[in-house]
């Protein structure tokens, strides 16, 4: 089903479908859902449907509160759509973007490297890691890769058989890519990376060419060699 966009609380791009599917499920909802619900309804990871709902709850779309349990444990979490999520005025989270980047920039003696292992972080948090006992194939490594750019609003091509790039349609972030390539871009071949360490692939992010075309970044991928652990790539 397509999910219908959502306009984002600074009147900027719509979020991503991912996230505008979170945002119906706790809309829909006749209760406050915790992330197990929401990662139940959506199909969503438990660490991707928490990712979503906490953008959500800081773009003022949703609201995050504590109830207490009948029984021993710890207060739940739950998640409540917030209106129409304009309270409090608009929010500017794009210049916000902009001064972070500049910042990072000016401060960091490597800014890249330190976007890169920023995104490496959060790729690897972002991913569910299969079991011990099993081992991904470069196509299954890349399939699951695509599927984690599209929960964060991307819109890669699903690539063929065999295929060592990732055409990704659409940046979530471009408006602040295009005057910190250096430090937005680096962000996101981390992220590609880190995702890829988490499932112990045998395949590596080896390039991220952005703007290739007018609205298309190009993820050049490569092969782990046959006694290269690719956690260490």
């Amino acid at each position: 089903m397509d999910v219908p966009a959502v306009l984002a609380p600074d009147g900027g791009p719509a979020v991503g479908r991912s996230r505008a599917h979170v945002l119906d499920c706790l809309r829909a909802a006749g209760s406050a859902l915790d992330v197990q619900e929401v990662a139940g309804s959506t199909g969503l990871s438990l660490n991707t449907a928490r990712f979503h709902l906490d953008g959500l709850v800081a773009a003022g779309l949703a609201a995050r509160a504590s109830q207490a349990r009948a029984g021993p444990g710890r207060p739940r979490i739950a998640y409540r759509a917030a209106g129409d999520g304009r309270q409090g005025g608009q929010r500017r989270y794009r210049l916000l973007s902009e001064m972070l980047a500049g910042l990072v920039t000016g401060m960091l003696p490597e800014p890249g490297r330190a976007a890169e292992e920023a995104g490496d972080a959060w790729g690897r948090y972002l991913t569910d890691g299969p079991p011990p006992s099993r081992r991904l194939d470069a196509d299954q490594a890349i399939g699951q890769l695509t599927m984690t750019m599209e929960k964060i609003g991307f819109a890669p091509e699903v690539p063929a058989q065999g295929a060592q790039e990732i055409r990704l349609r659409h940046c979530p972030f471009r408006e602040v890519a295009e005057n910190h390539q250096d430090i937005v871009c680096e962000l996101h071949l981390g992220l590609m990376r880190g995702a890829l360490s988490e499932m112990r692939a045998p395949v590596t992010a080896d390039a991220l060419q952005p703007f290739a075309e007018p609205g298309l970044c190009i993820a050049r991928l490569g092969l782990a060699g046959p006694d290269q652990d690719p956690a260490q790539v």
